[in-house]
């Protein structure tokens, strides 16, 4: 009974001193700053929807709807980044979406790349126009 008693203190000790590896939460990335960031970006270059979706919409409907459909969806969509942008101006420090810093507006994919898809929302940053320098490229020579 000895035996056991002291086998089962031993084993309570030891397992105390087991310290859990504990990932990182997955809203770890959107911190305050990263809202900040985002504002910002939102209220300068929020704008670029514009010329966007001009072009998204002239490669998918025609030159007609880019002009006509493409120039009023990109300006309700520059006006909605400038609105989320003073709103997240002011409330930087505070976490407003569901106790997170992550933005409040629908996003087209969980990964962070820019992914716009005209029908499923805005992503967390502006596209950028021309070309886009987060994708990675690699050359391969044929001889």
């Amino acid at each position: 009974m000895k035996k056991l008693l002291s086998i089962a203190a031993i084993f309570t000790a030891l397992s105390g001193l087991a310290v859990a590896d504990i990932q990182a939460p997955p809203g770890s990335t959107y911190t305050s700053s990263r809202k900040l960031g985002r504002a910002l970006s939102n209220i300068v270059y929020g704008f670029i929807e514009i010329p966007e979706q001009i072009v998204r919409k002239n490669d998918q409907y025609g030159r007609k709807a880019g002009f006509s459909y493409g120039a009023v969806d990109g300006t309700s969509r520059a006006m909605r980044r400038l609105g989320y942008g003073f709103y997240e101006l002011f409330t930087f420090t505070c976490p407003t979406y569901r106790g997170t810093f992550k933005p409040p507006y629908e996003r087209c994919g969980e990964d962070n790349r820019i992914q716009m898809n005209p029908h499923d929302g805005l992503s967390e940053f502006p596209p950028e126009l021309g070309f886009e320098g987060g994708f990675q490229y690699s050359r391969s020579q044929r001889y």
